[in-house]
């Protein structure tokens, strides 16, 4: 299973490997992007079923990375001759077409065209002409697609026109496990978390609502983009920024915050929603169609440019403590629904199909169980 160590696809990984191991599987971990911090590492290693081998390649979104994905093909083929994988799992799409000699499941979390639709409203330049062949290419040589909410499967099939003729399409959602992110105490704050640099999360739009708010409103995230796949973001004035949180930190301070807000422009599912749902925040999301598809009247919905409307679902949700709570309450019903161990069993089935319907195991294979990825 391939992975990087930007952002949420991390989290999602450490998370699908955590549940799978409970089915017996053993996952060998491919982490690329750039070296894991500490408690990424930490989240793995505390996993006996899990393999992790790192690498600092560059991903297909970042600036110039062919040589980096050519580098990083050379790598992973020699992973598998070492590993000898009943399935591979890839969560980036360029090596999709690799010579892999078990069957391949794509998994797109996000892709630079549908965010440059979203939040640029218009298409891509020239300049990703060679990232959408790459993206295609990939997706065309899966045995199975699969995305975390419907929005973005249609995205991926109406952008790079996969052959569903050929290739299986599954929307399995995201999970978390609940008992990592109990409700606490809470207390008269806004939470918000994200990559600031991104404008797809329009935390600056938070921003500039955070002076109207009689709340503080505090912010966790990475400031710098990896590998200048674009400038560092300054914090947005009027928000208290906490910096980058592990795990733990990270369900501490949504346990204790009262209203979780994510006015984002493009989110093809958002983990720190869910988070923040499963902590019993009240939500505050961008009226965008993967938020309203995963949260439906579990949230408030703000139309990303709509900053008085965000405003005002502040104001009025601080203000109203018996509204505050049976949104937040809603929330947690509708998250508990995203279960880690909902998503650990999709996958193992989706698995499971392809692996029935692969070729005669291969010499020297290993005997039928559990999968390996």
């Amino acid at each position: 299973m391939t992975t990087d160590t930007v952002g949420g696809v991390w989290e999602y990984t450490a998370e699908l490997a955590r549940a799978l191991a409970r089915h017996g599987v053993d996952v060998v971990l491919a982490a690329m992007g750039g070296p894991p911090r500490d408690d990424q590492r930490a989240a793995i290693q505390c996993l006996p079923s899990v393999t992790l081998y790192e690498s600092d390649y560059r991903l297909e979104w970042m600036p110039e990375p062919w040589d980096d994905l050519d580098a990083a093909a050379e790598w992973l083929l020699d992973l598998q001759a070492t590993e000898r994988p009943d399935l591979v799992h890839l969560n980036q799409y360029a090596h999709g077409h690799l010579p892999w000699r078990a069957p391949v499941i794509v998994a797109g979390h996000s892709c630079v065209l549908s965010w440059w639709s979203a939040v640029r409203r218009g298409p891509a330049p020239p300049d990703w002409l060679r990232y959408r062949a790459a993206v295609a290419r990939g997706l065309r040589h899966a045995g199975a697609i699969v995305a975390p909410s419907e929005p973005m499967l249609k995205s991926l099939q109406n952008l790079y026109r996969p052959d569903a003729g050929r290739c299986l399409m599954r929307v399995i959602h995201n999970g978390r496990c609940p008992e990592d992110y109990p409700p606490g105490r809470k207390e008269p704050l806004v939470f918000a978390s994200g990559r600031l640099w991104d404008e797809a999360k329009n935390l600056r739009m938070l921003g500039e609502a955070a002076g109207e708010i009689p709340w503080p409103v505090f912010v966790a995230g990475p400031v710098d983009a990896p590998a200048a796949a674009a400038p560092g973001a300054e914090v947005p004035a009027g928000l208290q920024y906490l910096g980058t949180l592990g795990r733990s930190a990270m369900a501490e301070c949504l346990g204790c915050a009262s209203i979780y807000a994510h006015p984002a422009r493009y989110e093809p599912f958002g983990l720190g929603v869910l988070e923040a749902g499963l902590a019993g925040c009240a939500l505050v999301l961008g009226d965008i169609p993967s938020l309203r598809t995963l949260w439906r009247d579990a949230a408030v919905f703000v139309a990303p440019d709509d900053i008085s409307g965000l405003t005002d679902a502040l104001c009025r949700l601080a203000a109203n403590s018996r509204t505050r709570r049976e949104l937040a309450a809603r929330a947690r019903r509708r998250a508990l629904t995203y279960s880690s161990h909902r998503m650990g069993t999709n996958y193992l089935a989706l698995y499971r199909t392809l692996t029935a319907t692969a070729a005669a195991p291969r010499a020297g294979g290993r005997a039928a169980g559990a999968p390996r990825l």
